[in-house]
């Protein structure tokens, strides 16, 4: 009897936790890092270091938050990198309607380029939103999109890429013709094992993806991520 209740206190404290970790979160999301612990998680919208230079609306963690159907997914594609000593590196995933909201103030104050050098050096701003670098509307905010790379699973160098993450330019798109062997190599890898994996990818920037028949392709949400 007492091993039963014992049994039974666990599996309540189990519960009580997961609903912990699970509060505020709408149904069909999880953190990402519950089911994928290993993952390495950088969201850059939750610190300074973005095309923008400061912590952005509604990200008030590193957590990464996607629907289950996004992460069981991106479980098969972590698996595949890691035969190779590899493994993801996530930049960024579900995000609120306000930080995109966010997006859209700071793209209007033409006087704010803090760090154009660094993500729009050959843009000017005011054609941010003719070129789509900037929208009213994100697909991060369904929940099944992510921006993210590869890296060494030793050092947890991320792969050389050929341009920076976030980077407003032609040096971003996909088929960018002005890389080295190893640039293409790595860009095409990433594009081989998320494609494998039910994502689709954006031609203007290697590091997103979207989950094929995504469960909320309608719906925006703006919970904020903590």
């Amino acid at each position: 009897m007492k091993l039963k209740i014992t049994f039974i206190s666990f599996i309540l404290f189990l519960a009580a936790f997961t609903a912990q970790e699970s509060l505020g979160l709408p149904e069909g999301f999880v953190y990402a890092k519950n089911e994928i612990p290993d993952l390495n998680v950088e969201l850059r919208y939750f610190t300074t270091n973005n095309f923008v230079g400061d912590t952005i609306d509604g990200y008030r963690a590193n957590k990464l938050i996607l629907t289950k159907e996004t992460v069981e997914a991106l479980i098969n594609v972590q698996h595949d990198l890691q035969q190779q000593n590899l493994c993801l590196k996530v930049y960024d995933g579900y995000r609120p309607q306000r930080a995109v909201n966010h997006f859209m103030r700071w793209a209007k104050d033409l006087n704010d380029t803090i760090n154009k050098e660094q993500f729009y050096p050959d843009i000017e701003k005011r054609f941010l939103f003719r070129e789509e670098y900037i929208a009213t509307r994100s697909g991060h905010s369904r929940g099944s999109t992510l921006d993210l790379t590869i890296i060494d699973g030793i050092t947890n160098e991320p792969l050389d890429m050929g341009s920076p993450y976030d980077f407003f330019g032609k040096e971003s798109w996909v088929n960018h013709s002005d890389l080295t062997k190893e640039q293409k190599e790595n860009r095409q890898l990433l594009q081989s094992v998320m494609l494998k994996h039910n994502f689709r990818n954006y031609a203007k920037e290697w590091w997103h993806f979207t989950l094929r028949w995504e469960p909320f392709p309608k719906t925006y949400f703006d919970f904020e991520i903590q």
